[in-house]
């Protein structure tokens, strides 16, 4: 079957796409789109989480036909051409990223919640990065990078 997605504001084709192939696999085999991470392929970890229509989803869950005329939004459709979201850029300069496998997850997991809550309490990023696991990081670094988000976005630091 051939899927017609916009993907990070560009509509996409796919061709040759069976209907129960992950979007996962379309974006990052088909598309070109590596960001996203392949781990647990059961919708546990949230290395490969993406937006659909703007709401956060595991891509490894979602089938291929089911994003036909959607928008879909990926952790390279974060940045604005060579600036990265301030997300994107405070798990960097906050040493965020240790092997990079969860890196991507966490940043949409982050970025949504900042999206809907501008200054988050520690326990509201808890909560919003819960389904994401990293096997590298204790995780502070993790919320500090995303405490860093949100000052920055607020215009705080």
């Amino acid at each position: 079957m051939r899927v017609n997605v916009t993907v990070n504001g560009e509509t996409r084709q796919a061709d040759d796409v069976w209907e129960g192939e992950s979007l996962l696999y379309v974006l990052r085999e088909r598309l070109g789109l590596p960001g996203s991470k392949n781990a647990c392929e059961q919708g546990e970890c949230g290395s490969c989480t993406v937006y659909l229509d703007e709401v956060p989803v595991c891509s490894c869950l979602v089938a291929a036909g089911q994003v036909r005329g959607r928008e879909v939004r990926t952790v390279e459709g974060l940045a604005e051409g060579d600036r990265l979201d301030p997300v994107q850029q405070s798990f960097v300069d906050c040493g965020a990223v240790q092997c990079g496998f969860c890196t991507p997850g966490l940043v949409v997991a982050a970025h949504d919640l900042l999206n809907r809550v501008p200054e988050p309490a520690d326990e509201e990023i808890r909560e919003a990065l819960a389904g994401n696991l990293c096997r590298c990081t204790g995780y502070e670094k993790i919320l500090d990078a995303v405490r860093h988000a949100a000052a920055e976005k607020a215009g705080k630091s």
